[in-house]
């Protein structure tokens, strides 16, 4: 039989992770969510969305037909890890295309065994089949549990520059779609980004508007909650160094600002655009010869 794919169940973002009795805690791995499937057309490989990738991810998807097992259908996360160990999601674009071998599957559920629909059961048991089914030191791994409390985890996982962690009701059953049976909860990190202006209209929060240092372009808005003597400075500066709109924005409510005016923003790790960021200050870049050549 032809297994089909399964639209993943997402997880609920969080501020903090549960503290109570009854949940797991993992490790948010930063990479691309996916789903194996082995059946007897052998193993395939799919996206969060359902597009079939296994022609990108050979490697992996042979491993999978290597899995001593009829049919499955498992949940996980495609990574590349870093020199500390740690999930790069920077570098796994470039390992799709360049360097297969550094691809790793990171197996946390599974969905369907030799022919039987294990959804209604328990994640604890869905763990225990899936563990047992994963040898040890291969590509496919499998997703421990962390022991211990959750804020201490929280606090290890934001130490080790991780994105965040995963926790899970251990009686809960697999459900597609969005679901409070799974909590994320995200670390911040603080990095600094151009200022391309500030968007401020009255009675209403104001923000500033962030771009990449290195290539410019837009990657969303930071909550200026600040202290008031820096938002008085940063709106002096606006004014003193007002310019013009970038290419293809407009936005009617923003004050632009010319370039080397560079933002320090907490925001949320492991995420493409600024997400539940914030302006925690400012500084003046200074270029040697900025008018040059332009």
């Amino acid at each position: 039989m032809r297994l089909k794919f399964i639209e993943p169940l997402m997880p609920n973002l969080v501020e903090k992770p549960p503290e109570a009795e009854g949940w797991i805690h993992e490790v948010k791995f930063d990479g691309y969510r996916s789903q194996i499937i082995k059946d007897g057309d052998g193993a395939r490989i799919f996206t969060r969305r359902g597009l079939d990738w296994t022609g990108k991810y050979q490697d992996l998807a042979k491993a999978a037909g290597a899995l001593d097992v009829e049919s499955a259908i498992i949940d996980g996360e495609i990574i590349v890890l870093n020199d500390a160990g740690v999930s790069d999601f920077g570098a796994l674009r470039k390992a799709i295309t360049s360097r297969q071998h550094d691809l790793y599957f990171v197996a946390f559920d599974l969905l369907h065994i030799n022919g039987h629909d294990i959804r209604d059961m328990p994640l604890e048991d869905r763990r225990e089949i899936l563990a047992e089914m994963i040898p040890e030191g291969q590509r496919i791994q499998f997703s421990q549990a962390l022991p211990g409390a959750a804020s201490a985890i929280f606090h290890l996982i934001d130490q080790a520059g991780m994105e965040g962690m995963v926790s899970k009701r251990k009686d809960s059953k697999y459900r597609s779609g969005p679901s409070t049976n799974w909590l994320k909860a995200k670390c911040y990190t603080v990095e600094e980004y151009e200022l391309l202006g500030v968007e401020r209209e009255p009675g209403k929060p104001a923000f500033a508007l962030m771009a990449d240092r290195k290539t410019g372009q837009y990657v969303g808005s930071a909550f200026i909650n600040s202290s008031r003597a820096i938002r008085e400075r940063l709106w002096k500066r606006v004014q003193e160094h007002a310019g013009e709109a970038p290419k293809g924005m407009k936005r009617p409510a923003t004050q632009w600002v010319k370039r080397g005016i560079i933002g320090r923003v907490k925001h949320l790790r492991g995420e493409e655009d600024l997400r539940h960021a914030s302006l925690q200050d400012f500084r003046e870049e200074h270029h040697a010869n900025t008018d040059k050549g332009e």
